[in-house]
């Protein structure tokens, strides 16, 4: 609790602070509210249950929180970074109910899936410790820059055909007995490009307008929800049937199945783009947390240092959504800017909105309106969404000054990006056709290989380096 004179002057919380029962349920929520809508819309995208993602973020947000000693303040909501090689796995092995225009929940394919998220789960906690052992520069040899960064840019991108599909489509009106009309064939693409125009606008003009400002996603969500309606795109049957309490349809990974090693390598590869993310989102709290204590007269905390720690807590959090059959997580960069605008970064806090979460999850009617929600509506939001993912993997290779003068990062990014990208397009199912027994009978898909390439090629520059042969590092103009 803040209780210094010069701090009762400032509003703001530190982590360990604890500020009273009225401030940490409404600011609680504020985080939920700030989470909400890229959660949920994962699950959309992914036909995940809505309550059990929404569960899985709050309990695994708490229980990252306790493995941190709630030193590391930060939210987990579902990831984007998952969605394409999700889908790819969910369409090669439960294509029926995947593919299916009537349903919003694919249970084969999620059981598959959290395998995979289980084994990300592993992944992050194993390079966690790796890194609290020996310190961060043993894993930028292994994935420096140039290999997260084109692998974020290859998930971004691989999943434009997605984006565009769902753009096309009507709703959940227009069902497999019940098809879109050809005379509305262009309703969905208006509904689509006005959420989309309307969620550029909102994100581009309210920054830093409060709340609203951390809202984008929601208010273009609102706007596309609002013009579907009278194009009859939307159909409110279910919310009036469906009851105002459920239990949400928890599910156990389906380790009993031989395709899941197929997937849980496939899963726990895209690791490599989110640990550089989780990273980021750890500096940039660090920063502000240790300038509001220096504006309360308090020892600065430096949870930068704690890059493996966080590692760890994220792992922790993808136990649980792997175990209950949640969407794959990550800690929120929105909810970290809407801490770094409030000036409130207390982990009780977090851990209400935790809590927040988990009761949303047993509310049938709210899952129910969620999934009235056009696929055209979804569609305009993830042609933005799913083009930023692909630009912060330029971003970070901007941000940490790779050197694109020198032909090796040059030749590592370029295979990346064309083996990735192209593959996901050209290659039958996204998928080449290099089979390994158990671990991918079917061939590996597209981002996968990709990544494993990139690893590869630049594990033999680490191992055989271009100096032995008196080759000099070209000038990095960018530094």
């Amino acid at each position: 609790m803040v209780t210094t004179q010069q701090e009762s002057k400032v509003l703001g919380y530190m982590p360990q602070d604890v500020p009273p029962i009225g401030a940490m349920i409404s600011l609680g929520f504020q985080q939920v509210l700030t989470m909400f809508p890229a959660t949920v819309l994962v699950a959309i995208l992914t036909k995940f249950d809505i309550g059990v993602t929404l569960l899985t973020s709050g309990l695994g947000t708490i229980i990252a929180l306790l493995v941190t000693r709630r030193r590391i303040p930060l939210y987990y909501g579902s990831s984007f970074s998952y969605i394409a090689v999700v889908i790819s796995a969910m369409s090669l092995f439960a294509p029926t109910c995947f593919q299916a225009a009537d349903t919003s929940y694919c249970g084969e394919g999620v059981r598959l899936v959290q395998v995979g998220i289980v084994g990300t789960a592993v992944v992050e906690i194993l390079i966690g410790l790796l890194i609290m052992r020996l310190g961060k520069s043993a894993l930028d040899r292994i994935l420096p820059p140039i290999i997260t960064g084109s692998v974020a840019v290859v998930i971004g991108i691989s999943l434009a055909g997605t984006a565009l599909s769902n753009a096309a489509s009507g709703g959940p009106v227009f069902n497999i007995s019940n098809p879109l009309p050809e005379t509305m064939a262009g309703i969905p693409w208006v509904v689509a490009f006005i959420t989309l125009v309307a969620t550029v606008l909102f994100s581009v003009y309210l920054q830093n307008k409060g709340l609203l400002g951390m809202l984008p996603i929601l208010l273009g969500a609102i706007v596309g929800y609002i013009v579907a309606i009278p194009f009859g795109l939307v159909n409110f049957d279910r919310v009036l049937t469906d009851a105002w309490v459920r239990l949400p349809p928890i599910t156990l990974p389906a380790f009993e199945d031989p395709r899941a090693w197929s997937i849980i390598v496939s899963i726990a590869l895209i690791a490599i783009a989110t640990v550089p993310e989780s990273t980021a989102h750890l500096y940039q709290m660090s920063l502000y947390i240790d300038q509001l204590a220096k504006t309360l007269g308090r020892a600065p905390m430096e949870i930068k240092k704690l890059i493996g720690l966080n590692l760890v807590a994220d792992g922790s959090q993808d136990i649980i959504a792997g175990l209950l059959g949640g969407a794959a997580g990550t800690n929120y960069g929105e909810n970290n800017s809407l801490m770094a605008i409030t000036r409130n970064y207390s982990s009780a806090v977090l851990m209400v909105a935790g809590g927040i979460a988990i009761l949303l999850a047993f509310v049938g009617k709210l899952a129910a309106l969620i999934g009235t929600i056009p696929t055209a509506v979804t569609g305009g939001l993830a042609i933005y969404l799913f083009g930023v993912i692909g630009m912060q993997g330029i971003a970070l290779i901007q941000s940490e000054k790779v050197n694109l003068f020198e032909p090796r990062n040059l030749a590592i990014g370029a295979i990346i990006l064309v083996t990735g990208i192209g593959g996901s397009m050209a290659m039958p199912n996204g998928i080449f056709p290099f089979t390994i027994p158990v671990i991918f009978p079917n061939g590996i898909p597209a981002i996968v290989f990709a990544a494993i390439v990139g690893i590869l090629l630049n594990l033999f520059f680490v191992l055989v380096p271009p100096r032995l042969f008196g080759v000099q590092d070209r000038e990095n103009i960018n530094a």
